[in-house]
């Protein structure tokens, strides 16, 4: 993917172009896409190899990934692996083991919950680790399980019903809201009928919010090419598709009042007050009138945020991390850091530790995508790596 290359803009100019890109992103009556003349991205400068450190080494192509306040490793293992245990865990011995036990990942055990093909995996402060299971590899209705580590007993089990769904839906990533006993995920769906679900975890209400959106949509002119070649679906039959995806990277804020978002094949990132999501008073309209556009965006699955509002990016194309500044009133898409051990980024956490925790995963050399044959090459490598220095204009060092 390549961003169309501007001149400098100077602070006047800058002001200018987020009313412009505001605009032009919501102003569109008829909800598509719109193309926009996106800020560059400026000479990168690259880290230090010893920057990106190796942690671990999944057992298999990682789709999620969160670190309890323990500091365990916990993952969910990529459905189009075709993974024996659907989610696991690095325990204190090193050792990956199934969680929250073998039964709860093992169809046909007897256990009163089954996991079918978890994506999205996140841990709140008191250890409870929630994991969307979005069940498209037994094409059975979708759910949050919650487990609480600390006791290490069941804590949840959140159905998302047909009112909150498409018929095209697969869920896909998920964040906790900090402030409000609130779930929000992301669903790619078709990359048209893309959407957000807002969840009520006191309640069990589920809302999809954001349907057909242009911030949720995917941007059709937007294509990637990994490994010399642009990436598609290759059946078994010899078809081919494209595999151009919707809103699926997803993050809030510390203070849970913005929620961030976008299409994985999508040149912008969007936000929006959580406060208006929580609401169930607001009408369509309404509601996306409130969406911000927020910054240039590259590929991606996943996005973190850290203390300074600084907003990191899995790059899928380039195999980096990027990162947009708040001193830059988010103009402007930097490279943090490049290394040929990142092949298709994913489940960027901020640490307890201060850490950018992340993982490759190979996504496009699996059998989905290859005609039913597995191209991997592993390892699949969990890195970690430091974020920005603190100072004002860090990204010139």
């Amino acid at each position: 993917m390549s961003l169309r290359q501007t001149q400098p803009i100077g602070s006047c100019d800058r002001r200018r172009l987020g009313l412009l890109v505001a605009l032009v992103l919501l102003g569109a009556s008829d909800g598509a896409v719109s193309q926009i003349g996106l800020p560059p991205i400026p000479n990168p400068f690259r880290r230090d190899s010893n920057e990106l450190q190796e942690t671990s080494r999944a057992p298999s192509g990682p789709g999620g990934l969160c670190i309890l306040p323990t500091g365990e490793k916990i993952i969910s293992c990529h459905q189009f692996f075709n993974p024996r245990f659907r989610v696991m865990k690095l325990d204190r011995k090193n050792s990956w083991v199934p969680f929250p036990n073998e039964a709860m990942n093992t169809p046909g055990s007897g256990a009163s919950v089954i996991l079918d093909s978890v994506l999205g995996v996140a841990c709140d402060s008191r250890g409870i680790v929630w994991m969307l299971d979005n069940g498209r590899r037994s094409d059975i209705p979708p759910k949050l399980i919650a487990w609480d580590t600390k006791r290490d007993e069941f804590h949840k089990v959140i159905p998302i019903y047909n009112e909150a769904l498409s018929p095209r839906s697969f869920l896909k990533n998920l964040v906790l809201d900090p402030i409000a006993p609130y779930i929000y995920i992301s669903d790619p769906a078709d990359g048209i009928s893309s959407a957000i679900i807002v969840v009520n975890i006191e309640t069990g209400l589920t809302r999809r919010v954001l349907e057909g959106h242009s911030s949720t949509q995917m941007e059709p002119n937007i294509t990637l090419e990994l490994d010399g070649r642009s990436i598609i679906v290759r059946r078994p039959d010899g078809g081919v598709a494209n595999p151009l995806t919707g809103v699926s990277p997803i993050a809030i804020d510390r203070k849970g009042e913005w929620l961030y978002y976008g299409p994985r094949n999508g040149a912008s990132l969007f936000r929006i007050k959580t406060d208006f999501l929580r609401r169930t008073d607001v009408d369509p309209k309404s509601l996306e009138s409130q969406v911000k556009g927020v910054s240039p965006k590259p590929i991606c699955d996943s996005i973190a945020i850290d203390a300074r509002g600084r907003i990191y990016f899995g790059d899928i194309s380039r195999g980096s991390i990027d990162y947009v500044s708040p001193d830059e009133e988010y103009l402007n898409l930097r490279l943090h850091i490049k290394d040929p051990r990142i092949i298709w980024p994913g489940g960027l956490n901020m640490g307890s530790d201060g850490n950018i925790h992340f993982f490759s995963n190979q996504l496009h050399r699996t059998p989905f995508f290859n005609g039913g044959k597995d191209v991997t090459a592993p390892p699949f490598s969990i890195f970690k790596a430091r974020p920005l220095p603190s100072s004002r204009f860090g990204f010139g060092q």
